[in-house]
């Protein structure tokens, strides 16, 4: 008899881990704020999409996320962003006909931060358009990363020269604090992606704009929809299920063997 409750406990232990182990292996898909960067943009909010007109060099906003945040640039699953207007008035090749461009804040753990980005100014990044993006990490790993919003690039590989996406692949998509941001550190620019006036930071952003003058857009501006990131990475809550789960079992089977202990059975 005993041998058959330890059966049973060794059988829902196996169905539990088996069962969150394909929930956490499933994508935490993240939702996207649309914020104002710098200067004047104008964001229109149409419902099924978004519009950013950008009509000024300086202007620039974004749409960001901080739903992945904690996850590495490796774990990312797919990237992706329709775009809706007629990108045949801009020249193909130029920033507006392959806007908008992706960047993340990243962090060493440790106090550094920075932002990385593949902008549609360099010819390896315009391929990926389609429409707008729908990539991977693999899509972006032999991609050159550029390496903005801090001088100090010490911590990254190889001083940050140089690198592709696939080099830093195990940092960690993180947002420095509003006070961070507020007391600022040699490098950090009015262009950082963070919300105009309240500093709030988002760790994956589409950006709109640039002090480039052939990111201005104009009016229609840039209309885009179904912003998303989904990145494999153990959910909190899940977790904490799992481990409950196990502490019940546990506790379960210590009382069984207690039950039976002395016991025989003919």
């Amino acid at each position: 008899m005993r041998k058959i409750v330890n059966s049973l406990g060794h059988t829902a232990l196996n169905t539990l881990v088996s069962l969150s182990l394909l929930v956490i292996a499933a994508p935490t898909y993240a939702g996207f704020e649309y914020f104002e960067i710098r200067n004047t943009p104008t964001i229109i909010d149409h419902g099924s999409s978004i519009e950013f007109i950008i009509e000024g060099g300086g202007d620039k906003a974004g749409l960001g996320s901080n739903d992945i945040n904690g996850s590495t640039l490796g774990d990312i699953t797919s990237l992706h962003i329709d775009r809706l207007d007629d990108i045949t008035r801009f020249t193909p090749g130029s920033g507006p006909y392959v806007a908008p461009y992706l960047n993340f804040w990243i962090t060493d753990g440790v106090g550094n931060f920075a932002v990385v980005a593949n902008e549609p100014s360099n010819g390896a990044f315009q391929g990926l358009y389609n429409n707008g993006y729908d990539l991977s990490f693999a899509d972006l790993s032999d991609k050159v990363v550029k390496v903005y919003e801090n001088t100090d690039k010490s911590w990254l590989p190889n001083n940050g020269v140089d690198l592709t996406f696939a080099d830093i692949a195990n940092f960690e998509i993180a947002v420095p604090t509003i006070a961070e941001l507020t007391a600022g550190w040699a490098g950090l620019g009015t262009g950082a992606p963070r919300e105009l006036n309240t500093n709030k930071a988002y760790g994956v952003n589409w950006v709109f704009g640039d002090t480039l003058s052939n990111y201005v857009s104009g009016d229609d501006g840039y209309i885009v929809a179904n912003a998303r990131v989904a990145a494999d990475v153990p959910e909190p809550v899940t977790i904490a299920l799992f481990a409950f789960g196990l502490i019940a079992i546990f506790a379960a089977n210590r009382r069984q063997n207690t039950l039976f202990q002395g016991t025989h059975f003919s």
